[in-house]
């Protein structure tokens, strides 16, 4: 059973939005961070965005500061990532992740220790 399932890829054109949503299929701590990574065909994943669960502290990549944004649903537990003014640059498979908090919201502060995966799901942005 995958531990992260990612939904709302997709294709659009640049400058374009998109909505992507993690929800754990089972239990994960109050006190995690969850991320979104992506990974480009023949480059390095790389961190995009992470979200404290237990507060609202936030963290983003230089590429995607001022255009995506990191969110929580925790009615629902599930994570969203919204993306706006996209570029073919964010084109990419995008994962969530998530890791446990142990320091609380410093924890969250690098896109390292992430334990648990989602599969992917597929953002294409064309020019």
């Amino acid at each position: 059973q995958v531990p992260l399932v990612e939904s709302g890829g997709g294709s659009v054109q640049a400058g374009g939005s998109l909505r992507l949503s993690c929800a754990p299929s089972g239990n994960i701590s109050r006190r995690s961070c969850m991320a979104w990574f992506r990974q480009a065909p023949g480059k390095e994943r790389e961190g995009v965005a992470s979200i404290y669960t237990s507060g609202d502290s936030t963290r983003y990549a230089d590429s995607v500061l001022g255009r995506f944004a990191i969110s929580q649903d925790n009615a629902k537990n599930t994570v969203h990532l919204q993306m706006n003014s996209l570029k073919p640059e964010d084109s990419g498979m995008y994962y969530c992740a998530a890791r446990p908090a142990l320091a609380g919201s410093a924890s969250c502060r690098a896109f390292d220790g992430y334990v648990l995966w989602g599969q992917g799901t597929q953002v294409t942005v064309s020019s």
